[in-house]
């Protein structure tokens, strides 16, 4: 539990706005995305909507990361910076975005599809959706990563689905990234437990093909080694004495 911190009623509160802020961008940003519209205009609407709820961008800068979002299409997984490039009918995107307030962090992402997509790509985003839901029902006081874990890769295999390995959920509060790590496979019963008053951020990333990534030259952006679609949801959640409350 070395590093894992329990967050106080006031640092809740504070990251209970982030996550506001963070929904009301992001139901922005799905809204008005279309064919001919580019990832670096989608990143200024969101550093500009940010700003104007009362939060500060939370990727913006950390670790170097050039922008407000990470706009990932197609076989990109995560990490993608925006650019002039136009998304195209077709394409899936994924978003993935932070706020932070008063020094504490929100995390959230989401994948949707450009205009027309297929039967296929379209089960890919539901399903990954489905599985982050599932990984969220396991969270309560007392249960252990690996419950969230198994859940999340248990439902994504069946489906024939490859689950990213290199890349995982994370503990958050006053860092983006604190402890524990919350990975999307494993055995169930593992790993450390639960306590209410942690928050924590699970974001399952599947793959149409295999798990495997590749990082490409600009040393950000992350895809899939076989060049297969790819589909990223996250939520940043607490847990109560009672259960869980999704932030974001």
């Amino acid at each position: 539990m070395s590093g894992i911190t329990i967050k106080s009623t006031a640092e809740i509160t504070s990251m209970r706005n982030a996550g506001q802020i963070l929904k009301d961008t992001k139901k922005i940003l799905f809204d008005i995305v279309e064919p001919g519209i580019t990832t670096i205009e989608l990143d200024q609407i969101a550093e500009s909507t940010i700003r104007k709820l009362g939060g500060i961008p939370g990727f913006k800068g950390l670790y170097g990361f050039p922008a407000t979002i990470c706009a990932s299409i197609n076989e990109e997984i995560v990490h993608g910076i925006p650019s002039d490039r136009v998304i195209s009918e077709g394409d899936i995107l994924s978003v993935d975005i932070g706020a932070i307030v008063d020094g504490m962090n929100a995390d959230s992402a989401f994948t949707m599809g450009v205009g027309t997509i297929g039967k296929e790509v379209t089960g890919l985003i539901e399903d990954t959706r489905k599985s982050l839901d599932l990984g969220i029902e396991q969270v309560k006081s007392g249960v252990r990563v690996g419950d969230i874990s198994f859940a999340i890769q248990s439902y994504a295999e069946e489906l024939g689905y490859g689950v990213v390995r290199q890349y995982v959920g994370h503990g958050i509060g006053r860092e983006l990234h604190e402890e524990p790590q919350i990975p999307n496979y494993g055995p169930s019963g593992r790993g450390p437990i639960l306590k209410a008053g942690m928050a924590i951020a699970i974001e399952p990333m599947l793959n149409l093909g295999h798990w495997d990534t590749e990082l490409k030259p600009d040393g950000w952006t992350v895809v899939t080694a076989d060049g297969s679609l790819s589909a990223h949801f996250e939520e940043t959640i607490v847990i109560t004495e009672n259960g869980s409350e999704i932030l974001t």
